[in-house]
């Protein structure tokens, strides 16, 4: 199994950062391995020794058949469920890295990086590009948007990801951040919701 992450997927996130380039046309991805995966309802224990930790959820979609360079027109039969997730980034551990010109994918792939909620099953969801998502951290909303608004939709990814690697039952693909990410600290609570529906919560430690 493999997990594929989206950057810069939603406009409002990327206007808030200073450093981000908006995208071209194709979409920014980057990878975690499935060793990072946290699933629902298990804490997500802080690691003290990156500094700050920042979370942004977003719309992950789990792949149901094996594919390759899949065209976007047949993209909606290659997933069979979604859910909120969150992506965890070592902030201080990526500008380090990025400061001395290296890859920052160790700000992204440790363990636990990567929590997955409850799945809601396909035939439950009227049209993923219209899916409202909010996350609430301590039980205030923190992060919210609708998939509407992404720059590139789920088809899109699914095409342009399956060109260069082989899509495989039980890939995952994390489709951006939403704005508003923020840093975490021990103790905190964290909830996720698609269309009013809480299929994520679980405790920082």
């Amino acid at each position: 199994m493999k997990i594929v992450c989206t950057g810069m997927n939603y406009m409002p996130h990327n206007n808030g950062h200073a450093d981000t380039l908006l995208p071209s046309g194709n979409p920014v991805i980057f990878m975690k391995p499935d060793s990072s995966i946290l699933r629902n309802r298990k804490p997500f224990f802080l690691p003290d020794y990156m500094g700050r930790v920042e979370l942004g959820s977003q719309l992950v979609v789990r792949i149901n058949r094996l594919g390759k360079s899949i065209a976007g027109r047949f993209a909606s039969r290659y997933w069979d469920a979604v859910t909120l997730g969150v992506d965890f980034t070592a902030i201080d551990v990526r500008a380090a890295l990025a400061a001395q010109g290296q890859p920052w994918e160790l700000s992204k792939c440790f363990d636990g990086s990567a929590v997955i909620g409850d799945w809601i099953e396909k035939e439950d969801i009227d049209d993923i590009q219209a899916l409202d998502l909010r996350l609430d951290l301590d039980g205030k909303p923190l992060q919210s948007d609708n998939t509407r608004n992404m720059v590139c939709s789920v088809d899109r990814l699914i095409e342009y990801i399956s060109g260069y690697c082989t899509l495989k039952t039980g890939d995952l693909i994390f489709t951006g951040t939403m704005a508003g990410a923020a840093p975490v600290s021990i103790g905190q609570h964290v909830q996720g919701y698609i269309d009013g529906r809480n299929v994520l919560d679980f405790h920082v430690r």
